[in-house]
């Protein structure tokens, strides 16, 4: 199993810009999370990681949603390089969504990659937005459910369905899975990424 850590600076200077937007300091959230200013600290300047119960309690404390960290603010680009140790990374129950470029791409393509740990899945709604979808099974087991229809992937399998269709995913499997999703064609206003993102868990 894979440790539940965002193992990303992003974060970290999400959190302290969410935080300084809001004119808390670190203290007042010290207080309101229950989290110790020195920990509240290291984790804003990048120097440890999160867990997953961590963003959730500053989230909450700071009373945005967890999808605040999809935010975009950095600049859109032609050409996007994302070194492996690079990624943005966000955790979520029983799994970790790692962003492949496509947060800062000038263009209606994301992807991005899935790790789910066993019997992880999308939640009990079905997912819905425009645009298409690709799938790659890397590694474990994948089943899709797409307008009622059920695909199950294993390493090398791929799917794609147009994502006006309703679909969700989860793990079947005992092992931890790896997938590589690819959104593309989908409306400058939406942000589909933030779709795959299983909150209903919490």
């Amino acid at each position: 199993m894979f440790e539940r850590e965002a193992p990303s600076v992003y974060v970290g200077h999400l959190l302290r810009q969410l935080r300084e937007e809001r004119g808390i300091s670190i203290r007042e959230l010290s207080r309101i999370s229950g989290l110790s200013a020195n920990a509240l600290s290291m984790i804003e300047r990048g120097r440890t990681s999160p867990s997953v119960s961590t963003l959730y309690r500053l989230t909450d404390a700071l009373n945005v949603p967890i999808t605040a960290l999809f935010r975009q603010d950095q600049a859109q680009e032609q050409v996007v390089f994302r070194s492996a140790d690079n990624r943005t990374r966000i955790p979520f129950p029983l799994g970790l969504w790692e962003g492949l470029g496509g947060e800062a791409f000038l263009g209606r393509m994301q992807p991005f990659m899935l790790t789910l740990e066993s019997w992880a899945e999308s939640g009990k709604e079905k997912i819905v937005h425009t645009g298409h979808e690709f799938v790659l099974c890397l590694r474990g087991k994948l089943e899709y459910e797409v307008e009622d229809r059920y695909y199950a992937l294993e390493p090398g399998d791929s799917l794609i369905f147009a994502a006006r269709l309703t679909h969700r995913w989860r793990n079947p499997g005992k092992t931890v899975t790896n997938a590589v999703i690819v959104l593309s064609g989908f409306e400058d206003y939406e942000k589909p990424g933030a779709f795959h993102y299983p909150l209903e868990n919490k």
